[in-house]
């Protein structure tokens, strides 16, 4: 069987996600009258494969989880939401009258961020968006981006990114997720994998597929908030506080030294 096409698969399902939830789109759905589901399935480098609906990306704040929520009251100055997707969290700052950024890498979501009415967005990665001349005072990483960290190895490098765009006593707000709790002896033998290969146990390997296209295999960091401490050690960065009403899923709110 050959391999799919690299392709912006975010984008691609966000854009058909949206046509389904408001009937509006830039290309009409296959399916006929009944629009298909739009899944967003979920690869992991074990074999493991994971479907979730991809509507939630667009999720009001009435369908949130609380913890979205108490993160929004943790939020000052300028935002920056990153993996902003649809804007799902930036467009409800924006409303609050907060002056909020969008940044993605993905144009396709971008530009239904846009549509939906985010007037603030940047389509690029942290590493090449840290010579902007812009400065922030909250970071975003929601809806589990904490994941964006990668690893020990990649942490250090993203977190200064932010740190070249932070002012003074300028704070991220991260959720994240403790894998550690689950009996599922999938999972339980993917983390000792995992550290035998001298990783993180939650340190996953995943692509994202959606109908004929699929990502680039990419690092997706689940962790502890301990081992979240250990991680950004050394870095610009203090963990203050940590969030763990909903176990396994916490908010970690750094704050920059000095």
């Amino acid at each position: 069987m050959r391999e799919p096409p690299i392709g912006d698969v975010f984008g691609e399902m966000i854009r058909d996600a949206y046509a389904v939830r408001t009937g509006v789109g830039p290309r009409p759905l296959a399916g006929g009258r009944v629009p298909r589901p739009v899944i967003e399935v979920i690869e992991r480098d074990d074999g493991l494969i994971n479907g979730a609906p991809a509507d939630h990306y667009l999720g009001e704040p009435d369908e949130w989880q609380p913890h979205d929520h108490r993160a929004l009251r943790l939020c000052r100055g300028h935002v920056l939401d990153i993996g902003a997707g649809a804007g799902r969290t930036a467009l409800e700052l924006q409303r609050r009258g907060m002056a909020v950024t969008g940044l993605d890498t993905s144009r396709g979501a971008i530009e239904i961020a846009r549509r939906r009415g985010l007037r603030d967005t940047v389509i690029n990665t942290v590493d090449a968006y840290a010579s902007a001349s812009a400065r922030y005072d909250t970071f975003l990483l929601l809806g589990n981006n904490l994941g964006l960290l990668e690893g020990p190895e990649r942490a250090p490098v993203f977190l200064r990114a932010l740190a070249q765009l932070a002012n003074p006593g300028a704070r991220i707000i991260a959720q994240g997720t403790d894998p550690y709790g689950t009996t599922d002896p999938v999972h339980v033998g993917y983390h000792r994998h995992n550290r035998e290969r001298g990783r993180l146990g939650g340190q996953l390997r995943l692509r994202l597929r959606y109908r004929l296209l699929a990502t680039e295999w990419f690092d997706y960091l689940n962790c502890s908030p301990a081992e979240l401490e250990q991680v950004i050690a050394g870095t610009p960065w203090r963990l203050k506080s940590i969030d763990a009403d909903d176990h396994p899923y916490y908010l970690a709110i750094m704050e920059l030294a000095g």
